[in-house]
């Protein structure tokens, strides 16, 4: 059975489980964008705990298709973004060895938001060596057709940190805030490097709760 996943801008570690342990992927790209969800957002480990880095996006109507939402760039927030996540990651391990190659592609001025994510998860997918087999929709998809549908399960509202019982690894800020669950995959890279992957495939899944509708 194949995954149904939403997009993601640098999505939760329980997102990157799902890639690892599945052989294909369906990405999502006619969905409604849903706001306050992973999809133009990620959760990273700051000084003062959890710290959430989101893409602005250009406000076209209420109810957008995924594929349609542009990105705006009023804000400034690619310099905002790299400038916390230096500050946030900058002595962990691994950093100094991922950074010349995502901050361009965190820098460069996409149109749509879902050709950012495409172009992070693809770096992150090679970075992982993940080699799941991805397609994408043509039209929004309500015939599930063996896929195991997880698109409402990506949203940082939702707890679902027991659920997953992810094991601890050494993190940043952990002697001030504690080991702090399902952050972005980057707070996974950059803490372990290599022995990333090894740690998504030990990782528990889970059921789809019920959650977001489109």
């Amino acid at each position: 059975m194949g995954v149904l996943l939403p997009h993601t801008y640098l999505g939760p570690i329980q997102y990157y489980v799902l890639l690892a342990k599945n052989e294909s992927v369906r990405i999502e790209n006619h969905e409604h964008f849903i706001k306050q969800t992973y999809r133009n957002r990620s959760v990273i480990y700051g000084a003062n705990g959890r710290l959430n880095l989101i893409v602005p996006t250009v406000h076209e109507g209420e109810r957008r298709a995924m594929k349609t939402v542009k990105i705006s760039y009023h804000e400034g927030w690619q310099k905002l973004h790299w400038k916390s996540l230096e500050s946030s990651y900058r002595s962990s391990p691994f950093f100094e060895y991922y950074e010349d190659d995502l901050a361009p592609l965190i820098n460069k001025k996409h149109t749509y938001l879902i050709d950012l994510n495409m172009a992070l998860l693809n770096f992150l997918l090679q970075e992982l060596d993940i080699g799941v087999k991805l397609s994408f929709t043509d039209s929004y998809c309500e015939n599930m057709e063996g896929l195991s549908d997880q698109r409402s399960v990506f949203a940082p509202s939702l707890d679902t940190d027991k659920e997953l019982n992810l094991e601890r690894y050494q993190q940043v800020f952990e002697s001030r805030h504690k080991f702090i669950p399902n952050l972005s995959i980057l707070d996974l890279l950059f803490n372990l490097g290599p022995a990333a992957k090894g740690y998504l495939l030990s990782s528990a899944t889970f059921n789809s709760p019920q959650g977001l509708d489109n």
